[in-house]
């Protein structure tokens, strides 16, 4: 056996490296596991249209998303381009009756790198400027036979004149317990456009479902956070009971939003909310101008930093979070305020971020150049 002495050899041996990784999946709606109906039909018990609204029991979905080995707390990034009737939370497909060829996922998305511990990941998301014609894949896709081709994404001419941002998700881990997070958006259209991000934070929902074991009744808190050594930018912090505190650092100073992991009664089935605070809040409140649909007192168990741009023709714009394990300490409420844990932030937050980067990514490659044959072209090695 050869003896392979890269870095990313090394973390292997332990396995904290592997704690956060690509564990959640791109989707969530429409599978077996969150089927529930009497003749087991999952593609309807469970349709796109609820996932924005209705809590999963089993798993969580989002686009480029991570979360830890037992997707307790989640992060994924959702998109708006202005137009969509929805945030772009998640992918989306046709389920098997929908599509003439079955299920099929009406998406470009590219995984583009990452090694064995997900010390560094980067991925690619294709997002049109125009509104995405969610009804127009479902109507032309349903109108075809089996013997006709698939209406694809690019047949409806939302790609036309390169009118689109490539979004880049790339993740590097600074520690076992400590991710850094790049989104680069580009605007490959003509004309500038605007692009909001919203890089969310939740929880998956296990508090409701009448289990009391291990300690799974148990709510966790997603919360701001107000740094006692650095207040340029936005903080929540999550404390989750078994898996600790997390802090999410958001450069600059974007909106935080928050609300519940928890399912619109009122949209999907006509019954009062539990709460005022519902799943799909973070989307009525940016998509549908409803601040009163996110919780003034900004705590929650799903969260988003949401970050507005205005992209000009060619140009890409970055934006930066550090994901840290980290202690809080609660603050005492001030002039009737709900109190705001404090948090140190390491001095590194930002200030070693791209040198952490660029380490990662050449780990990587040195990786997969000790074990990929010599032969191989530069396009056989990317595969």
């Amino acid at each position: 056996m050869p003896e392979f002495t890269s870095a990313e050899h090394e973390r292997l041996k332990t396995a904290h490296w592997k704690l956060w990784g690509p564990y959640l999946a791109d989707r969530a709606w429409g599978t077996v596991r969150e089927d529930y109906s009497p003749g087991g039909s999952a593609w309807d018990y469970f349709p796109h249209d609820h996932a924005r609204s209705r809590a999963f029991r089993w798993s969580e979905d989002g686009i480029g998303g991570i979360c830890d080995d037992q997707q307790r707390l989640c992060f994924a990034l959702s998109l708006w381009n202005g137009r969509d009737p929805i945030l772009k939370e998640r992918l989306f497909g046709l389920t098997g009756p929908e599509g003439n060829h079955g299920e099929d996922v009406k998406e470009y998305y590219f995984y583009l790198d990452s090694t064995p511990t997900h010390s560094y990941m980067r991925m690619l998301y294709k997002y049109p400027q125009a509104a995405f014609p969610y009804d127009e894949l479902l109507a032309a896709s349903r109108a075809r036979t089996k013997a006709d081709p698939e209406f694809e994404l690019i047949d409806t001419g939302v790609f036309a004149e390169d009118r689109y941002f490539d979004v880049e998700i790339e993740y590097a881990k600074s520690s076992t317990h400590a991710m850094l997070i790049r989104i680069s958006a580009t605007n490959r259209g003509p004309e500038p456009a605007e692009l909001h991000l919203l890089p969310t934070l939740w929880f998956r929902n296990t508090w409701p479902w009448g289990e009391e074991h291990d300690g799974a009744d148990r709510r966790p808190n997603i919360c701001r956070a107000a740094p006692d050594n650095d207040a340029s930018h936005a903080c929540m912090l999550a404390e989750h009971w078994s898996l600790g505190s997390y802090t999410l650092v958001a450069e600059g100073s974007p909106a935080l939003l928050f609300t519940e992991n928890e399912t619109n009664t009122e949209r999907l089935f006509g019954t009062p909310n539990p709460t005022p605070y519902v799943k799909d809040g973070i989307n009525d409140a940016v998509v549908n101008g409803r601040a009163e649909a996110v919780n003034p007192a900004q705590t929650g168990t799903k969260a988003a930093a949401h970050y507005r741009l205005s992209i000009g023709a060619g140009e890409t714009v970055t934006i930066r979070l550090n994901l840290i394990h980290a202690r809080a300490e609660p603050q005492p409420a001030t002039d009737g305020a709900a109190d705001t844990p404090a948090i140190h932030l390491p001095p590194s937050a930002f200030a070693d971020f791209d040198t952490i980067f660029a380490q990662r990514k050449a780990e990587a490659d040195a990786f997969y150049a000790e074990i990929q044959p010599g032969a191989l072209s530069d396009d056989g090695r990317m595969i």
